[in-house]
Parts: structure tokens; sequence; C-alpha cells
């Protein structure tokens, strides 16, 4: 099969691509695909007569809608990741992006202009016409229309929650435009507002009907290749509770993310039923992701060969992957777009651009790990004072620091030197679990849940709510709570107890406990506020530089209109990356005015 560029257009001459992925993945799900989506006219180009003829159609016009999205991959963790306090520029670095990372961005700036997100959005939007189209032309059945309908209007809520996060005031189009400079005509798009623009999202997403993956067995939930595709695409019911989250509705949000976090709750209980998205142990390395050491007390015998490391290596298709991420797209380089990662983040083979801020790595090391038990011949061994995630998140090579979660799959963890320098596979890493338990956490929090919250980042539910006796009947559990998202039985009697309980969440072990990291202390004069710090704090220990920290930072600003939670962050990094002083300080001013956003520069 041809690995070349296949260009697909619309009736109004909009144009994307199905990316060679695309056509491989296509082409494996169905045979009987392969000959429509191949059978091109001269030069690979297609008009309207050879498009949406088909459920086959549909499903490439999804993936190609897909291929368009990853090249925003590179761009959506810088935004999200640099404009924060864990990510900083190297020497390689250029000026646009010291100027992302030290808010100074201006006009020139190629990441000031949002056409790259809206040149998606549009093909969304052309494409969700046509599905109606095919719907009303019996073209599609009902449920393959709702279905790739539901996941292409969800992705493009998803890049408007982005633009609203990087950009502040947008223009919300629906509409498929002929010319996409229309959306920087301010006569027929006004700009909304982030808060205005939160409640656009939230009334047209909840209006879309279908809210589940795609069902196993159709045609875009397969194996492609070792790729099993549902984790390509959106997770629908995270993305409602990230936008209710935003929006402030807590128990609403916490309702969302607990359906996602039921997901395995079905058919045999197994060790998936009780750790898929769960939090739960597994007794197995290559699933339950701890953080452990070969010999008890011996920092230097850390298990990087399976456990928490492994997750970022994993392939998609094993069940470790499987139970941990939610959504994630693959880099191979047997297809394009090429892996952005290699040279955003590696020193071997690629450009060095950005690399883990000094008060990242100053975060992991003043954390402090949990103390060896004592035996009856050896007493207990003090936890030694740093979070080893970070020793797994970065590591130094060749005496640079080195971000590793996106290069595991390129550099040996063990020799510090490519697998195959010609072969720079990854993975673009979206959401998983712990994002999912730490939002959810968030949301309890401020709905009034406070212990519940602290469980789940913590101890677990088992260890917030600890029985004094082996009768576990009344603890354990937050069953008595009146709104059903907030109901966790979490019982576990052990094998003598009696009544004899193992309930659907008694593994849940908590993440700083499954971190190997002691519980969090809490500030009785402000429980919420001190349980919501804790939290933001601990979305960066476990999932730093995955595209979590400005959004989570100015989420909680814009809740306690307090813009020194991001500002004094900002500020600390850039003092502590060498900086100077005035233009810490300069940034930190405009940020403490809430100067939070980038220009809108339509190019």
């Amino acid at each position: 099969m041809k690995k070349n560029k296949l260009t697909i257009y619309s009736s109004s001459m909009k144009m994307f691509f199905i990316k060679p992925i695309t056509l491989m993945a296509i082409a494996m799900v169905s045979l009987a695909s392969c000959s429509k989506i191949l059978d091109v006219k001269p030069e690979d180009e297609l008009d309207e007569s050879d498009m949406y003829r088909t459920v086959y159609d549909a499903d490439a016009a999804v993936i190609g809608i897909y291929g368009k999205f990853v090249g925003l991959a590179e761009r959506y963790v810088l935004l999200n990741e640099l404009r924060a306090d864990m990510l900083d520029c190297t020497l390689n670095a250029d000026e646009n992006l010291r100027q992302l990372s030290s808010h100074t961005v201006t006009e020139g700036n190629p990441y000031a202009n949002p056409r790259p997100f809206y040149e998606v959005i549009i093909n969304c939007n052309d494409v969700l016409k046509h599905f109606k189209i095919m719907r009303d032309q019996n073209k599609l059945k009902d449920a393959e229309f709702q279905q790739r309908y539901a996941d292409v209007a969800f992705l493009c809520s998803f890049l408007y929650l982005q633009l609203g996060i990087h950009y502040g005031e947008v223009p919300y189009v629906t509409d498929a435009l002929e010319n996409i400079n229309d959306v920087n005509d301010a006569s027929k798009f006004p700009r909304l507002s982030f808060n205005t623009l939160i409640d656009s999202l939230i009334s047209f997403s909840t209006s879309v009907t279908y809210k589940d993956e795609y069902p196993t067995g159709t045609n875009l939930n397969v194996t492609v290749d070792g790729y099993p595709t549902n984790k390509w695409f959106i997770n629908k019911k995270v993305l409602l509770g990230d936008l209710y989250l935003w929006k402030g509705n807590y128990v609403e949000a916490a309702k969302w993310y607990r359906a996602v976090m039921e997901t395995g709750t079905v058919g045999t209980v197994n060790g998936s039923y009780y750790s898929m998205y769960k939090l739960g142990w597994d007794s197995n390395g290559d699933i339950d992701h701890y953080i452990t050491y070969s010999r008890g007390g011996d920092v230097s015998t850390l298990v990087t060969t399976s456990q928490w490391r492994i997750m970022f290596e994993q392939t998609m298709s094993s069940e470790g992957f499987r139970r941990e991420w939610v959504w994630a797209i693959p880099f191979d380089d047997n297809f394009k777009p090429e892996n952005p990662f290699v040279k955003l983040f590696s020193p071997i083979g690629g450009s060095y651009l950005v690399q883990p801020s000094q008060t990242a790595i100053d975060m992991w090391n003043n954390e402090q790990q949990k103390p060896s038990a004592a035996t009856n011949t050896v007493p207990a061994i003090p936890g030694a004072p740093y979070d080893a995630r970070g020793q797994l998140s970065w590591k130094f090579i060749n005496g640079q620091p080195v971000v590793m979660k996106y290069l595991y799959n390129y550099i040996n963890n063990s020799t510090n030197l490519p697998l195959n320098v010609l072969q720079k596979e990854s993975k673009w890493f979206l959401f998983r679990q712990t994002h999912l338990h730490l939002r959810f956490a968030e949301a309890a929090n401020r709905a009034g849940r406070s212990r519940l919250a602290w469980g789940l980042f913590n101890s677990g539910i088992g260890g917030a709510f600890p029985a004094p006796t082996s009768n576990v009947t009344e603890y354990q559990n937050t069953l008595k709570d009146p709104e059903p998202a907030f109901q966790f039985d979490a019982r576990n009697s052990g094998n003598s107890g009696v009544p004899y309980y193992r309930a659907d969440w008694y593994r849940n072990i908590g993440i700083r406990s499954r971190a190997n990291i002691v519980d969090y202390l809490v500030n009785s004069a402000d429980s919420i506020g001190s349980i919501e710090t804790g939290l933001i704090n601990e979305s960066a220990l476990e999932d730093g530089f995955e595209g979590t920290r400005w959004p989570d930072l100015l989420r909680v600003a814009m809740r306690r209109n307090d813009p020194s939670f991001i500002a004094d962050k900002v500020y600390n990094k850039l003092k502590n990356s060498g900086v100077s002083s005035g233009a810490a300080s300069e940034a930190r001013r405009k940020l403490m005015n809430k100067d939070w956003y980038l220009p809108f520069v339509w190019k």
C-alpha cells in the first residue's frame, strides 16, 4: 500500500488529509472498504461524488479528522506545559518557545495563531454536516450515524475547550465554512468569553445522543497492527466531566467522571473488574504500576523494568496499558505524521528544545516516601526524601535533564541510547486513570466530600474511612451519601472477616499510596482549599508533562479569583531557570493582572 498523503475535498472545497495510518487502518478493518478508499481519481483527489457513500466512507472521514488532529500534538504539549511551571526551554530553543515560557508572546509568534485548531474544527463541521445528509439519505443506519457523529462532535468541543484555555475569547463557529478566514470575521462570528464558550459547549455536547465508546467489533473499535483503536478516540464522558468542572457544576462533573471510573465494572468479576480505571492493585507489576523496590529500604533497587515507569513504554494492546490509559494515540514510523516528541525532548536524534524545569525537579525532591515496615528482626527504615516518580518522568542523559515519558519507545531506559535511531516511535498521552481520579476528587472536594477526595489521592477509599474492628460493614464505604456519584463501596473484610466483603472498590489504593509517598497533610483551617491545593500538586507529580499543568493552574486561579496561584509558580520557574529577575517579575505582574491568554492573531 502506497504511503503517501491522500487529499480529500469536501463539497465546499475545504481540504483535509487522510494520513497513511488512515489508509492502513481502514484497509485492515474491512477488505470491502479498502477498494473503495483506494479507488481514487488521478492525482489522488476526490470530489463529493466519491465521498460519503457508505459507512466505510464515514469511517474514513472520522479517521481523517484524527489524522489532522494528531498534527496538534506538539502544540498541545507546549501550550499546556511550557506556559506553566514544569517545562522549561533548553539553550536550543528559539525565541518563539522562550516567549511562550516567559509569557511575552508577540503577534509574530506562530503560537499566537489559532488557525491550526480551527482547521480541524472546520473540517469537523463539514464532516458533521455530511453525516446528517448520509443519515437522511439512508446511507448510514441510525446507530452508525449516532456513533460517528458523536465522536467528531466531541472532538470539536475538546478543541474549543483548548482554544478557550489558551486564548480566552474566541469565535465559536459551528458552520461548514467555504472560506476558513471567515472565522476571523467578527461581524459573522463574534468572539465569546471563556465562560460563555463553556456554556455553549455544554449545551451542544449534552444534546448529542451517543456518549459511549464505539461498540466492540464495529469498524472503528478493532485492533490494527497491534494498536487497539478504541484508545485513539476521545472519551465523551470525560470531556463532559471536564466541561462541568470548568463551569463549577461539581456534582454533574462527578457524575460523568464516575461513569468512566466504572468502565470495568461489567461482565466477569476479575482483575479488570476491580482495577480498570479504579486505581486498584492487581499483584502484577505490568498492570498495577506501583513504585516499588526489589529490596525494601534500598533506593538503588528501584524497579524500572515493570511497575510505574512501564506504563509509558507498554504496547497499547497490553493489559496494563488498557487499564491505565483512557485516551492515547500512537506515533508509528511506518505512517505519517512524524512523531514530534523526539524532536522536542531528545538530545539524541532530536533537537532537545525543552526540558524539565528546576521547579519541577524540586517538586519531586521535596516529597517523602513511606518508611519500610518493621519486621520481627528488622526495624522500620525511613523512606527516601524524594518522590521516585520524578526519576521515572525525567533523567540526566549526558549531563542534560531530559523529559522521558514520551521517549521510552525510542531511548532504552538502561543504556540511554536509542533502540533504533531511525525508528522514532512514541504515543501522545492525552488522558489516564490518575487524571480521572484527580479531577473527580477535585469535583468531590468542592461538592463537600473532602474526605472522599482526600482518600482518592492518598491511601484509597478504605484508608479514608477505616474500620476500627474486623467488622467493616459500616466502614470503608460512602454508601449513605445521598448523591449516587459519591457512593463508593470499598469494604474488604480480609479472609477471616465476618461478614465477608470483597466490594467493587476494595482494591482502590489511592494515587500517593501507589507511588509509595506519605499521605498529604491537610490544613484543617481550610480543608477544601488545602485539599484542592494538594490535588493540583499531586497532578504535577503524577501527570507532569502530559498536558494538564496550565489548565489545572488556570482553572483553580479562576475559581478562587486568585491570580497568584499561577503567577507565583511561573515566577519561581523563570527565576530558577536563569531568566533575569526583571523578566521574571514582569511575567508575574502580567499574570497577576489576569493577563492569562495568548493574543488571538489570525494568519
